[in-house]
């Protein structure tokens, strides 16, 4: 059975950024949607909505790298809109 792949969030979890946590940049209603998404495909398609989000002015620069790190220690291969950040 293949690995889940973990949550976009990296426990830094301050909604600062017009709700938008700094770090990851969900929300508190997206936080608790990724957690009802079971396949890996809606999962990936998640971090491609994150990706776009992290694209805005004042994103924290530092999350696909935290990100990639939860992934490789997870066994869990990255998402192709995260390679495309790096």
């Amino acid at each position: 059975m293949p690995k889940k792949r973990p949550s976009p969030c990296v426990d830094v979890c301050k909604y600062k950024r017009k709700g938008h946590c700094i770090a990851c940049s969900m929300t508190k209603a997206q936080k608790s949607i990724y957690k009802t998404l079971k396949s890996d495909k809606q999962r990936e398609g998640f971090i491609v909505l994150l990706v776009g989000q992290q694209a805005t002015p004042g994103a924290f620069p530092a999350w696909p790298e935290m990100y990639q790190k939860r992934c490789i220690k997870t066994g869990v291969k990255l998402p192709k809109a995260l390679l495309e950040v790096r």
